[in-house]
């Protein structure tokens, strides 16, 4: 799939799933050379198709990560490899990567974008008037929020101020009104405060009861992902003075950890 007008194509993995929807979303930017956001998991379908791209796009000029989980970062040392060894920067805010970013780096037409909240050190990717947000806003549904709510809202609303023509999403469909998609998101975050703070006002204390009751529309195999955010939730309300005492913590399940 291209993106009339942007120079952008998709080569979405072959790893559908609750977490990942139909797949995880690989983005090649440009051409001669093209830059790669996400690589995705290590299927070896998949890191053909894209390696394919990058060939008919003129080689690549650098890899570039949103975040570490395995199933947007995988594929790196495959996806080198596959490009005949050529020597392709791996660009992340991780500490290993050739090159360290963080909000307001740059790599080739890419700005990096702070977007913290699905892991610590998430970043998006900015060029022109596309964005490629990772798992900080999704092509459809909500994303999990491990921590740092509050910078996580902050970044959504900064991202709408851009005027973005797309925004391009490490797992679901192009989102093509990305102000709409920004302000749903934050609007979501914002009720399920409200339901949250009302069930904690009603004497709910532990992350059972919690969850049962502010997040009672959460399938099952999605509650680990609940419970997560239900942690950053009353990380943020604590902060603000606004937690009740005696209220139990989730543990940020395994699967959930980055990194």
């Amino acid at each position: 799939m291209t993106l009339a007008g942007h120079d952008v194509a998709l080569v979405r993995a072959g790893n559908p799933g609750p977490f990942t929807l139909t797949g995880t979303n690989t983005w090649i930017v440009g051409r001669s050379p093209c830059w790669i956001v996400d690589p995705g998991p290590a299927l070896d379908e998949h890191v053909a198709a894209v390696a394919a791209e990058v060939e008919r796009r003129g080689g690549a000029g650098g890899i570039a990560l949103t975040h570490g989980h395995a199933d947007h970062a995988e594929a790196v040392p495959l996806l080198r490899a596959a490009l005949r060894g050529a020597p392709v920067a791996l660009a992340a805010a991780a500490a290993d990567a050739d090159e360290r970013l963080a909000g307001g780096s740059r790599f080739g037409p890419l700005l990096a974008v702070a977007t913290p909240g699905h892991t610590a050190d998430h970043l998006a990717f900015v060029a022109g008037a596309v964005a490629f947000t990772g798992d900080a806003v999704l092509g459809e549904g909500s994303v999990f929020v491990v921590g740092q709510l509050g910078e996580y809202l902050d970044a959504l609303r900064a991202l709408r101020d851009r005027g973005l023509d797309l925004l391009c999403p490490g797992h679901g469909p192009v989102v093509e009104d990305p102000a709409a998609k920004l302000d749903e998101y934050v609007a979501h975050r914002l009720d399920r405060e409200l339901r949250l703070l009302e069930v904690l006002d009603d004497g709910a204390r532990s992350v059972d009861d919690l969850l049962d009751r502010a997040w009672s529309d959460a399938l099952p195999a999605l509650r680990p992902a609940a419970a997560a955010t239900l942690g950053a939730h009353l990380e943020k309300l604590a902060a603000e003075g606004r937690l009740p005492e005696g209220v139990e913590r989730p543990s940020l399940p395994e699967g959930l950890r980055a990194p």
